[in-house]
Parts: C-alpha cells; sequence; structure tokens
C-alpha cells in the first residue's frame, strides 16, 4: 500500500504516537503475563511433569513477545519507507503472535488429554477401593491428586498465557 502525504502531519504524528503507544502496551501486558514465577510471554519455558517421579514431560516453549522480541522497531512514520517498515514489521508479528497461539493450543490439548486419563484413573481407583486391602489407598489417593494438581497448573499456566497472546492479538 502506498500513502500519500496531503501537507498536514497532525494525523500521521497522532498515528506515530499511536503505534508507539500499542508498542509500549505490547511490553506491559508481557511484563504482567507472570504466572507461579514462569512468563511464557517473556521466554520463560514451562515444564508440566506428567507423573510423581517427573520422568514424563511436556515442555512449552516460551518466546519473547516484547516489542524488540517481535522486531517491532520504535515508529517513525516521517516519510513513506519508515511507515511501510512499520507495517511489515506489525505484519510479521501478528504472524509469529499466532503461531505461537497454535504451539500453545496442541500443548494445552495435550495436558487437558493427560488430565481426562488421570481424573478417570482416580475414578477407577476410588471405586476399587473397597476391594483393596492391601494398599494404602490414602497414600495412592495423595500422589494421584498431587498429580492432578500439577496438571491442573500446567493447564492454567497456558491458559493464562493463551489469554495474554489474545489480548497482544487485540492491540494490533
Amino acid at each position: 500500500e502506498l500513502f500519500t502525504f496531503d501537507g498536514v502531519t497532525t494525523n500521521v504524528d497522532q498515528l506515530q504516537e499511536d503505534y508507539n503507544n500499542v508498542r509500549d502496551q505490547i511490553d506491559q501486558l508481557v511484563e504482567d503475563a507472570n504466572y507461579r514465577g514462569v512468563n511464557l510471554l517473556n521466554g520463560d519455558n514451562l515444564t508440566t511433569f506428567f507423573n510423581e517421579d517427573r520422568s514424563n514431560t511436556l515442555i512449552t516453549d516460551g518466546i519473547d513477545f516484547t516489542s524488540l522480541g517481535l522486531g517491532l522497531a520504535t515508529g517513525d512514520f516521517t516519510n513513506v519507507d519508515s511507515i511501510q517498515d512499520s507495517i511489515t514489521q506489525a505484519q510479521a508479528a501478528l504472524e509469529s503472535v499466532r503461531r505461537f497461539g497454535s504451539s500453545i493450543a496442541n500443548d494445552l490439548a495435550i495436558i487437558q488429554v493427560r488430565q481426562d486419563f488421570t481424573t478417570q484413573t482416580i475414578n477407577t481407583l476410588e471405586s476399587g477401593a473397597d476391594d483393596l486391602t492391601v494398599a494404602d489407598a490414602n497414600q495412592e489417593g495423595a500422589n494421584l491428586l498431587a498429580l492432578q494438581t500439577r496438571q491442573q497448573l500446567g493447564v492454567t499456566s497456558l491458559s493464562l498465557a493463551s489469554q495474554s497472546e489474545q489480548s497482544v492479538l487485540r492491540l494490533f
């Protein structure tokens, strides 16, 4: 797209200011997207453990969604070329946010399937607990509850990151 200037830069100056304000909002949003010491939008990775000895895991890779991490330089709308550069950077950033959203959705689906399996296992153990006389049902129940809690925290972390990613998308 080609831009033309009509001799009045007031509108262009306001657009530049708005663009830079959105950049600042992106940085603040990324800073606030922290959950239990993990910030997927600031490059931290989230490790979800699926069993009690922590041998089965899923690592969700974080990405740097700060304005600089997304490649969004400070807006300079003094000429057509710099405006076009800002547009190109914004389009690339938007594509990066969308790819990350897909990645989080896939990891969330995996964790939810594992959580469903764990819940079904808990239900099976609880229904058969009366038949068990040798095993310590309280200990096994506590182990499964701890596993379910860890998985729920993973789901919550990914959900929060996904919501923050949607907030970043809305800023575009």
